[in-house]
């Protein structure tokens, strides 16, 4: 069976619909930088989402080819991701989605290096026809969170946001937004084939421990 990050991981994937607590280690991901509102059509993000996709299956699918790489294990692509912010707002004002800074993710297995994502986007660019120059390799260590899986439509969220900004006060944290630290999802329904009531994505948001 193939590795899968989603039920292997549960506490980082699959939390329960009521916040909690999480420290997250070092990970390493595909990431792509940029800015402006998801949803328009043909615009920056879903560009970006179509090339971690090409490149994330270029590297699962090493194992067809001469060119596996050293500790390979087959495994399940994990889930996207996104880290979202905008300039002077603590976590995310989701009125003003043009204004949106992000960096779009997919998790790496551990066995990618710095010197196989390099192969993997020359092998993407020469099958695709198509610069991957914005993709990077991207190490980072999220740390100390409250966490929540949010089940609804995107413009839902600020309810689930209250709800773990409270359940963290209560435990005696604060939230901690800051260079590395932001407003955090992760994409568990395919949105092309599901009805936005069902929609699942895990809210994730850093934390501090007050004095």
């Amino acid at each position: 069976m193939p590795f899968d990050y989603k039920k292997e991981y549960k506490e980082f994937y699959l939390p329960p619909k009521k916040p909690g607590i999480v420290r997250l280690p070092a990970m390493h991901f595909l990431a792509v930088r940029g800015q402006g509102d998801p949803n328009e059509e043909a615009g920056a993000y879903k560009q970006a989402v179509g090339m971690l996709y090409a490149v994330a299956f270029t590297i699962k699918m090493s194992k067809m080819g001469k060119d596996q790489p050293e500790g390979y294990f087959d495994y399940v692509v994990p889930p996207l991701e996104g880290l979202w912010w905008q300039n002077g707002v603590q976590g995310v004002d989701y009125t003003r989605k043009g204004d949106f800074q992000w960096i779009s993710l997919i998790r790496l297995p551990e066995f990618v290096t710095e010197e196989v994502f390099a192969w993997a986007l020359r092998k993407a660019e020469e099958k695709k026809q198509q610069d991957f120059s914005p993709v990077e390799f991207f190490r980072w260590e999220e740390g100390l969170c409250v966490q929540c899986m949010h089940i609804g439509p995107y413009d839902d969220e600020p309810a689930t946001v209250a709800a773990m900004r409270e359940y963290a006060q209560s435990q005696g944290y604060a939230a901690d937004f800051g260079e590395s630290r932001f407003h955090h999802e992760i994409y568990l329904s395919d949105v092309r084939r599901c009805s936005p009531q069902r929609l699942k994505t895990v809210i994730r948001h850093p934390i501090k421990k007050l004095p």
